[in-house]
């Protein structure tokens, strides 16, 4: 496994192997994220992973400072799993001026996550951008746990031409529901076992639309109820939304997702659920946790 810090040399070595597949991250690797990796090996010769952690996603209250670099455990877990190269450069190696070009997503930067990151997707499509430019992969693999960013790099790689198709793979999670995250890390032990109420409201929708309901306030009240009965959690949205739009829906009667943003104390968690008719005009739907 070759780590390369320069965008110079990374793209020395990719000339070798331009089959290549691409996982970006921010590092901090769980399981979730060698999933990932395990699940691109399969689309090409080269598995490429970054570890950048991109300050312009950030909000001036957010976690940069302190969000965890571990890239000596995360270079043992990637050559574990098989990874080729490792691009794991310095901010003045992509940022080695101010950053005067960004991506400008579309208005669904400003709803949801947006609403309460300003800026955030911005930062966001923009790295992601600038790291599809420099690595050139066939494919890009993404976790669904973030959906709205997911929706959003989809969409930019496809509105921009881009030579890159975008997988989209659903989160894994802990025995007890919990999506992983590398925020996870800052949980307490009492505040680690208040966290699985995000996975428990989740549940607690899918029973209803089990049951028949397809009212989203409903909905919203069922989920409000679950989170509220949590003293640890905050809630900054709960909502049952158009999986392509992110606009909220009246009533769910096609591909929707079922969208958390909870603060466990100090840690902001999210999670969602993707729901879907089993056929077109079925009332019959399927569950994606």
């Amino acid at each position: 496994m070759d780590i390369v810090t320069s965008v110079r040399d990374l793209r020395e070595r990719l000339q070798r192997e331009p089959d290549n597949v691409f996982v970006p991250t921010m590092g901090n690797l769980h399981a979730g994220h060698i999933q990932l990796m395990r699940l691109a090996k399969h689309r090409a010769a080269c598995t490429v992973v970054s570890i950048f952690v991109n300050r312009i996603q950030f909000g001036p209250k957010e976690d940069f400072e302190r969000y965890p670099r571990t890239l000596q455990a995360d270079a043992e877990m990637m050559e574990d799993v098989g990874v080729d190269v490792v691009f794991a450069p310095t901010e003045a190696e992509i940022y080695p001026e101010p950053q005067t070009f960004v991506v400008e997503p579309s208005d669904l930067q400003h709803i949801l996550e947006g609403a309460f990151r300003p800026g955030h997707f911005r930062g966001v499509t923009t790295i992601v951008m600038k790291l599809l430019q420099i690595v050139q992969p066939n494919f890009a693999y993404f976790g669904r746990k973030d959906a709205q960013q997911s929706r959003l790099i989809t969409q930019m790689t496809r509105d921009l031409n881009l030579d890159t198709e975008i997988v989209v793979c659903p989160p894994v999670r802990e025995p007890d529901g919990l999506a992983l995250s590398s925020r996870n890390i800052y949980l307490s032990a009492d505040e680690r076992k208040a966290a699985t109420v995000l996975y428990g409201a989740l549940q607690a929708a899918k029973s209803e639309l089990a049951a028949g309901v397809r009212d989203a306030l409903q909905l919203q009240a069922v989920l409000h109820g679950t989170l509220g009965a949590e003293r640890q959690a905050r809630v900054d949205y709960a909502e049952i939304v158009d999986a392509e739009s992110f606009e909220p829906v009246i009533r769910v009667s096609k591909p929707c997702y079922v969208l958390l943003a909870v603060f466990i104390g100090k840690t902001r968690l999210i999670d969602n659920l993707f729901v879907e008719p089993k056929s077109s005009n079925s009332e019959e739907l399927v569950f994606h946790f």
